[in-house]
């Protein structure tokens, strides 16, 4: 097994901001709805003012990452032809994994399926207290399903001893922090082939550092209403999504003031949540490899991952099964947003059916023999 501690740093993690462009299509040849400006161009912009262009530059990706407009048939800022126009030319792209849902069985015949999972937006609708993020009993019972049938990883922003509570769930791996913080199911199981538990945790020696900024973040954040700073172990989140948009200056204010004080962590961004984690070059995506390295697959070709997520933080995975050519990536998501999933599902209550239908047909299969 490749030793996963050598980590290399990384202080240049990605920034990305997507700028709105009227009256193009989205997926047009001449054009795009959505600019994205380079990290390098980011960085220069944020280096000639340290104080204010950062925060700016943070404000400016916050309201881009937090879209007013909805599905077609909803109240949108576009003209409705537009607005159908472009989802149906994004769902031409990535189609519901519901509707290629035969197609998706047919790939996996002959191969061990691998089932990735975020939590929130996925198993868990977004809510405004992410501490009341819980999963319906219906949803448990389709991951229990699944987990019965495939190897099935919940891979979380979160701390990974709190959305174990949330899922409650023994015979499951759990990556919490972005995948820093794995552990395995503690007994032997049918589908870890190496028969050995799992215990992985990518950054250790930072722990102090991230207490440390966790405890200043809820000091500076204690006057800002609705402001919620959630100490993730390995990463520390501020949700801002109950922020008056007015005090999103100063939440950003915050955050970057603080972090610069700490150069070997970085700042990202997911749905309505600034994190700080360490610069260190592991995501979802390096935990998805080292859970089917973990699993016994490493290059196998009888292997089918499928990473379901919402996040752009659930990119990192997506772009590693592209890269692979192997498995599939969906995305959760019920607008359109760049991605490099292959499908699509509009909602939790879609991963559930989508969960369930996975599970009668591997009952039918098996019946079949």
């Amino acid at each position: 097994m490749t030793n996963h501690n050598a980590l290399i740093s990384d202080a240049k993690g990605s920034i990305g901001v997507a700028v709105r462009v009227p009256n193009q299509s989205l997926f047009s040849p001449g054009g795009s709805r959505y600019i994205s400006i380079p990290r390098k161009k980011l960085v220069q912009k944020l280096e000639t003012d340290p104080s204010q262009t950062r925060t700016h530059s943070w404000i400016e990706a916050m309201r881009a990452s937090s879209p007013t407009r909805t599905r077609p048939g909803n109240i949108s800022s576009l003209p409705e032809s537009d607005e159908e126009d472009e989802y149906s030319s994004w769902i031409a792209q990535h189609p519901s994994a519901l509707t290629m849902f035969e197609e998706i069985a047919e790939a996996s015949k002959g191969k061990q399926i691998v089932m990735f999972l975020d939590y929130d937006g996925t198993l868990s609708p977004i809510v405004e207290n992410p501490d009341r993020a819980y999963m319906s009993d219906e949803m448990r019972e389709a991951v229990k399903g699944v987990a019965r049938y495939f190897p099935t990883a919940i891979v979380t922003g979160r701390c990974r001893d709190k959305v174990r509570r949330f899922v409650k769930l023994p015979g499951l791996y759990y990556a919490g922090s972005h995948g820093m913080d794995i552990k395995g199911p503690s007994k032997k199981t049918k589908h870890n082939k190496n028969n050995k538990g799992v215990l992985f945790q990518a950054a250790n020696e930072f722990l102090p550092m991230i207490d440390q900024v966790s405890k200043c973040l809820v000091e500076k954040m204690r006057d800002i209403e609705g402001a919620n700073v959630e100490n993730n172990k390995f990463c520390v989140s501020v949700h801002y999504r109950c922020v008056d948009q007015k005090d999103w200056g100063l939440v950003a204010e915050h955050v970057t003031s603080i972090l610069s004080e700490y150069p070997k962590l970085r700042l990202t961004q997911g749905r309505k949540v600034l994190e700080i984690r360490p610069t260190i070059k592991w995501d979802k995506g390096k935990a998805l490899e080292f859970l089917l390295e973990s699993l016994g697959f490493a290059n196998s070709n009888d292997v089918l991952p499928i990473y379901i997520g919402d996040d752009r933080t659930d990119e990192d995975a997506f772009k590693v099964l592209k890269k692979k050519g192997q498995g599939f990536g969906i995305l959760v998501s019920k607008v359109p947003k760049e991605t490099s999933a292959t499908y699509s599902l509009q909602e939790p209550s879609e991963v559930g059916e989508f969960l369930q239908r996975l599970v009668e047909w591997k009952q039918m299969s098996l019946r079949g023999r």
